[in-house]
């Protein structure tokens, strides 16, 4: 078992200033080093102009370019490198897994994926400027892997594939976009129809009122569906998806327990989180283990989160935090079945062209 922890960052103000923040912390940074390494082996060049990826972004979220933007001035790097680390447009992706159910009052999410990704970062940020507040993990900085903003809404997502990719943003961008953006259900679906999407994703979406819709979105088109639980294969757009889905079927059948829509939060919470439940993985090394749970309610506006299997969530009051309340710690722990290194806490987070 390897421990492992996640940082809590807490910030009010501007995108630009909270972009500044965040590159006073990565530099010199594990997460940087190690990412410099990476690109190496997976996107040997980056040529997308500044202009179309500030063009892209604005259109839906401006206040993420002025994020970007105090990345820029503190790291000092050239505005490529900035959209090629933090602008999560047109950018490469790897295959991931990851399981979400919603209930009464609840959703769940399991992020699966490959630790050398893993950046260990765990958001309360709410914007003076533009957008609405959001608390969650965060990827590649920037994006949201699953969330939920001052409203009430959440947003988790599902990989699907990443045949034929087109000319569009990546799935975390997307999540923080629509939670930034967006104040409900009805609202969210019809931005996801909006966006161009690089990669083929579902995004499930959750609000106050309990109704979850599931977006299945690709390149080549956008269908929605209602649904309480949500693995790695499209159910409507089917001539997308992957010759292998016997895992996704597998975990879609455990959360479809008969007595899964009568489960209160913690318990929905222990059947996703448990190790031998069925939906929990341990494929790590298959970029398909699960790293965190996470745990949102938005009617009370709280959220849970866990590092690791079997494990008891830690519970945020984010209704408490947007009124000027901070969490009382730094870090969240963990511990994770693996020996792969995670790329903010440990050296040689990176890959060869072999692996």
């Amino acid at each position: 078992m390897k421990e492992i922890y996640s940082e809590i960052i807490q910030f009010r103000g501007s995108h630009y200033d909270f972009g500044r923040e965040q590159g006073r912390r990565l530099k010199a940074s594990l997460t940087v080093r190690n990412r410099e390494k990476q690109w190496k082996v997976r996107i040997p060049r980056f040529h997308v102009a500044e202009q179309e990826v500030k063009t892209a972004i604005q259109r839906f979220a401006p206040g993420i370019w002025e994020e970007l933007l105090g990345l820029r001035d503190v790291l000092e790097w050239p505005m490529e490198r900035i959209m090629m680390e933090f602008g999560g447009y047109r950018i490469g992706y790897k295959k991931s897994g990851c399981s979400i159910m919603t209930g009464k009052g609840f959703l769940i999410r399991n992020y699966d994926y490959m630790p050398k990704t893993y950046e260990g970062r765990y958001s309360f940020f709410q914007p003076d400027d533009y957008g609405y507040a959001i608390a969650g993990p965060t990827q590649r900085i920037t994006g949201r892997m699953d969330g939920m903003n001052e409203k009430g809404l959440v947003l988790g997502y599902n990989f699907m594939h990443r045949k034929r990719p087109g000319l569009g943003f990546i799935c975390c961008m997307i999540g923080r976009m629509v939670l930034e953006s967006c104040a409900d259900v009805e609202e969210a679906v019809h931005m996801l129809k909006e966006i161009p999407h690089r990669h083929s994703f579902s995004y499930t979406v959750f609000d106050k009122s309990d109704q979850t819709f599931i977006v299945e979105a690709s390149p080549r088109g956008v269908e929605v569906r209602e649904s309480n639980y949500c693995t790695n294969h499209f159910e409507i757009l089917t001539k997308e998806n992957r010759n292998h889905l016997t895992d996704s079927y597998k975990r879609l059948a455990a959360m479809k327990i008969p007595e899964a829509e009568l489960l209160e939060v913690k318990d929905a919470f222990r059947l996703m989180n448990g190790v031998g439940q069925g939906v929990f993985s341990k494929q790590y090394r298959n970029w398909a283990g699960t790293i965190h749970t996470s745990g949102y309610m938005p009617e009370e506006m709280k959220t849970l989160f866990a590092l690791g299997g079997d494990q008891e969530p830690v519970e945020f009051d984010f209704a408490q935090w947007l009124n000027g309340g901070d969490v009382n710690r730094s870090t969240i722990g963990g511990e994770i079945d693996t020996d792969l290194p995670f790329v903010h806490m440990d050296e040689g987070a990176f890959w060869t062209g072999r692996k």
